[in-house]
């Protein structure tokens, strides 16, 4: 690897509540999180924010600006990298669609904020989740 991958997170608010997917692929299989993936070359944050989003739960929304952004840097066992991504995590408003788990996720909805600590998280979720003012 010779440089980090941009990828894209949408995070998706609508009549109270925080829209996440189920991840069937590692890393983080079987936890939850946000929608999202690479950033196609030429494209936005943006644009591959709304586009992964579409692609993974059938959810339409505008992406509006970027929230924050996050090093996901992982190494093996014995310390080698394994990979880096820089995630720039992008506030979208929610247009139409109901969220059906598609792509690389195997199950997408609708969850309370509150109960969201409960949950298998996919790592930054909870700290993701903090910064929004619902």
């Amino acid at each position: 690897m010779s440089a980090p991958k941009l990828g894209a997170i949408a995070v998706v608010a609508h009549e109270g509540q925080i829209l996440l997917v189920k991840r069937k692929k590692e890393p983080n299989a079987n936890t939850w999180g946000f929608p999202g993936g690479h950033v196609e070359l030429g494209e936005t944050a943006l644009a591959a924010a709304a586009r992964e989003l579409l692609e993974e739960t059938g959810i339409v929304a505008r992406p509006e600006h970027y929230l924050t952004n996050l090093d996901v840097i992982h190494h093996d066992e014995t310390g080698a990298l394994r990979f880096h991504y820089l995630l720039a995590v992008v506030l979208c408003t929610y247009e139409s669609g109901t969220p059906l788990a598609a792509d690389d996720v195997s199950d997408a909805g609708w969850f309370d904020p509150a109960r969201i600590s409960e949950l298998p998280q996919s790592p930054n979720l909870q700290k993701i989740v903090d910064l929004l003012s619902l």
